[in-house]
Formats: C-alpha cells, structure tokens, sequence
C-alpha cells in the first residue's frame, strides 16, 4: 500500500469533517460569539487571561500532544496499519473531536470551572468529588511518570536539555514583549520562530549533559514556578512558538510522504490477538491520543477554556486540534509502518517508538532535500521539548482540582483569601511534594501499566458530564450517548482484562486499583443514568 493514499485520505477526511462537522455542533449546542467568555468576565492576570486564537491554538495543542499520539499508533500497528487507521480517523471525528470541543465548551458555559465542576453542576456533589480525587491522582501519576521520561530523553538526547532551557527563556521574553510593545503578532512570530530555531541550533552545538535525579530536581522546582507564574508569561508565549516544531514535522513530513511515496511494509492486519493483548479492547486504549484521550477534557476544562476569547473559537482550539492531533497519529503509524521489520526491532530496542519515529521523520524529510540525520534530531528534539510542556501544564491542572475541591466557587480559585487548601501556593505545593515522591522513588512505574484504562475512563466520565449537560438544555445528545457508551464500553472491558491479568500474577495493588476504577465507573454512571434525556425546558448555564 503507498502511504501518500493513506496520508491524503486522512487530510481529506479531517477538513471535510471540520468544514461540515464541527459547523454542525457548533450550531447546534448554541455557540454565541456574543457572549463573554470566562477569560474577559473573570480576568485576573493569572490564570484568566484572554488569548487570541493563535496563541490558544499552540497552547491547546501542544499540551494535548507531544509523545503521546506518537507512542500510542506505533505500539498499537501490532495489530496491523488498517485498524489503527480506521480508528484515528473515525474515533478522531467522531469521538476525540467531539470529546475535545464538548469539554471547552460546557466548562466555558460553567464559568471557566473544571470538568469536574461540571459534574458538580449537573449530576451532584458526590459525582464531582469522586471524579475530582480520580482525575487529580492520575494527573500526579502523570507528572512523575513524565519527570522520568523527560529527565531519561534529557540524559539521552542532551542537545534536547539545552534546547527546551532556551526554549523557556526565549518564551518569557516573547511573552514579555508581546505585552509591553506594539508589534504585531505576525511579526513576533516570525522573529520567535527565527530565534526557536536559533535555540534548536545552540542545543546541538552544547548539548548540557546532566543525570537523571539532577533533572528531576531542576523539574520540581520548574513545575511548582511554572504552575502559578502568569499563563501570559510562560504558558501562552512557550507552548504558541513549541507547536511550530510540530506543525513544522507535520507539514515536512506530509510533503516527504507525497515525495517520495514509501510502501506501507507491514501487515495491513496480522490477528485480533497479539502480544499486546484483544484488539478490542486493547487497541483502542493503546492509541490513546492518536483518537481519544481523557488528558484532553482536563487541559479543555483547565486552562485553555480560561483562555477561551470568543465561543466560536471552541470549534479551532477543540475540534481543530484534535484533528491535528490525529494528523500526527497518522504521519507515526506511516513512519513505524515504512521501516522494515529487523531494523524497526532494533530501533524500538534502543530507544522506543519515539526513536522509531524519529529515523521515519529523518526518511520524510530527506525527500525534499534535508539530511536524515538532521531530520532524525529534530524529531527527537521536539518529541523531547514536548514532554516539559505536559509537566507544567499537568501541574496547573492538579493544582486547578486541588484548589476547586475545597472552594465550593471556583471564581475564588486565583486568589489568596481561600484559606490553606484553597491558597493556589499550598494546592501546587502538594501536588509537587505527591508527584515528587512518586517520581523520584520510582514507584510511579509499578502503577503505570494501569494508566491507559484510567485515562480513557476519564474520556468517558467527561462525556457523560456533557451528555448529561446537554440533556439539561434540552438538546439532543444522540452525538455525545453513542461515543460514550463506546468508551464506556472500551473502559470497563479493559479493566476487566487488567484486574483478571494482574490477580492472576499476584500483582494485587493493580488489580485492586482496576476494581476500584471499574466500581468508580459504575457508581458515576448509575449516577447520571436518569439525567441523560434531554429535558423539556433550557437548564440555566453557570457563567
């Protein structure tokens, strides 16, 4: 099979479903353009701050991307090319998209208040307090498990450590330019892009060479500075100027691929059973970000949708990204899926599928011209920048639960007289000190293997809190039910598959997790069981 088929039949699909799609929900959940935002009625400077569409973009993509939507489709292309295919295209469309604009947009309606707010408002308080202590533990397991891999890619690939430290300083300086002079966006882009590469240039030439538990104390004292500085000052400015990296691998290798038209050398399916496990459900967990991920609806609910300037911007930042995501997803199931079987064994031997992307970006770009061995380091190079910006955003968003946990109103979040567990000082303090803990005693890795189904169980709840919302507002939710009886399904069956697999090797922690997530699921469900009917009457939105 030639791979520019498959990479021109996912463009084509993704802007036929933006262009009729995302139209279609936008009108129909009643997106106004006319009505303030979170970012303009509760402005504080902090975490409030209104962010123009472009700037929002690179934000909400790059903290939803980075390695995850890479890993995911390289692992899962066991099964074959074809069915992971299938699924980052239509679960993209029809479920990741939906799930991505449906959480911006209710959370936007709820005041800028998190996806677990939303529960609060529209199924309980129960509801919001088991979701708020599940969605908080897996984003602290999140963070230590991404202080690892960061701080091994920072030892492995030190041009990577220089590069994402420049990255950072020239991201404060773009930010404060940006708010103190009058240049245009257009011009500083062009001037930060220019600078962007210059850093990329620097980490090659001095590559910072440092060991792993050295980083992983630069990281805590970065994420807790990172999570309460201004998102104008760091957030905003470093994640807009990182998502060129990626748009510039999308784009390079999309041209490559139609170059030069490498031949898809693996199976187009190979079996419903393989070593990762079924196909149903293991395939659809294991792809993750590349179709539909629960990370997502806590950056949609956390910090983009107080950033949100206008309501229809919902339909770019949510839909848009979400689609440029699984662009992404597909460029890494082409770049495993090009490489022959004994070569591809010895890359994913000595560095993952993030290596094994890297050597399929090198080939991609080596077709119009750029040296492969150029090509493989700047794949290496962003997949590497990406992972800091999981971290600090993780952070914020654990320390937005911790905070919304204990102020019954979340407009009182960003300032200081909360109390203690309010204070958003106190909240970041005790993220860092948990996911600190867990990083540098390894223990995050014993609990890892269960991340998948818990991530994709927060998929679910998020589009049971809209579907329920909806409902409230009488409208119809048929689009919303059908995706999250889907995940739902996928979530339950692979925790199933993970409790009976982990008793059965006496590995009784993450079995008993597995059953308390299963219960968790249940329990949130029968919860919302008799609230999923749209109603007769508008319910009134909490802005």
């Amino acid at each position: 099979m030639n791979s520019s088929v498959l990479i021109l039949v996912a463009l084509a699909s993704f802007l036929v479903a933006y262009m009729t799609y995302a139209k279609s929900l936008a009108r129909k959940w009643g997106v106004d353009n006319d009505r303030l935002t979170p970012a303009h009625k509760k402005q504080d400077g902090v975490d409030y701050v209104p962010a123009k569409k472009p700037i929002l973009l690179g934000h909400h993509f790059a903290s939803i991307a980075g390695a995850a939507p890479i890993i995911g489709p390289v692992t899962a292309s066991t099964f074959g090319w074809l069915p992971v295919f299938a699924w980052i295209i239509l679960g993209s469309i029809f479920i990741g998209a939906v799930h991505d604009m449906g959480s911006i947009f209710s959370s936007v309606r709820h005041g800028g208040r998190s996806i677990a707010q939303v529960i609060d408002a529209n199924i309980g308080r129960s509801g919001k307090q088991l979701f708020s202590i599940f969605a908080w533990l897996t984003l602290v397991l999140v963070i230590a498990a991404f202080m690892n891999v960061t701080a091994g890619a920072f030892v492995s690939t030190p041009e990577a450590a220089t590069a994402s430290v420049l990255f950072i300083i020239l991201a404060v300086g773009f930010g404060l330019v940006r708010k103190r002079s009058n240049l245009s966006l257009p011009a500083l882009s062009v001037i930060g892009v220019g600078l962007l590469l210059f850093c990329i240039y620097i980490g090659v030439n001095f590559p910072i060479s440092l060991g792993a538990n050295t980083w992983m104390w630069i990281f805590v004292a970065y994420i807790f500075i990172a999570s309460v500085t201004p998102v104008w000052v760091l957030l905003q400015p470093r994640d807009y100027l990182n998502s060129f990296l990626l748009y510039g691998i999308l784009i390079g290798s999309f041209i490559g691929i139609l170059i030069g038209r490498p031949s898809m050398e693996i199976s187009s399916y190979t079996s419903f059973q393989t070593e990762l496990g079924f196909m149903f459900p293991i395939l659809f967990v294991t792809v993750a970000c590349g179709a539909i991920s629960g990370f997502h609806s806590l950056v949609s609910s956390g910090t983009t949708a107080k950033q949100l300037n206008k309501e229809k911007d919902t339909k770019m930042i949510g839909f848009g990204s979400m689609l440029i995501e699984g662009f992404l997803a597909v460029i890494a199931l082409i770049a495993a899926a090009i490489i022959t079987g004994g070569q591809a064994s010895e890359l994913l031997a000595e560095g993952g599928p993030v290596l094994l992307f890297a050597h399929g970006v090198g080939g991609f770009l080596s077709n119009f011209g750029i040296p492969t061995e150029i090509g493989i380091i700047f794949g290496s190079l962003t997949v590497a920048a990406f992972a800091m910006t999981t971290l600090d955003t993780a952070t914020r968003l654990a320390r937005f639960i911790f905070q919304e946990y204990f102020v019954p109103e979340e407009d009182e979040v960003s300032g200081q007289k909360t109390g203690l567990l309010g204070n958003m000082y106190f909240a970041t303090f005790v993220t860092v000190l948990f996911s600190a803990a867990l990083g540098l005693s390894g223990a995050w890795d014993a609990i890892w293997p269960i991340f998948g189904s818990a991530n994709q169980l927060l998929a679910a709840l998020a589009l049971l809190s809209l579907a329920v919302w909806l409902a409230g507002r009488g409208i119809k939710n048929t689009h919303v039910i059908i995706p999250m009886i889907f995940m739902f399904a996928v979530t339950l069956t692979a925790l199933v598959f993970v409790a009976r697999d982990n008793f059965l090797d006496a590995n009784y922690i993450l079995g008993i997790m597995a059953v308390i997530l299963f219960i968790l699921a249940i329990v949130l469900a029968k919860m919302a069981m008799g609230l999923l009917s749209p109603g007769t009457e508008k319910a009134e939105d909490k802005t």
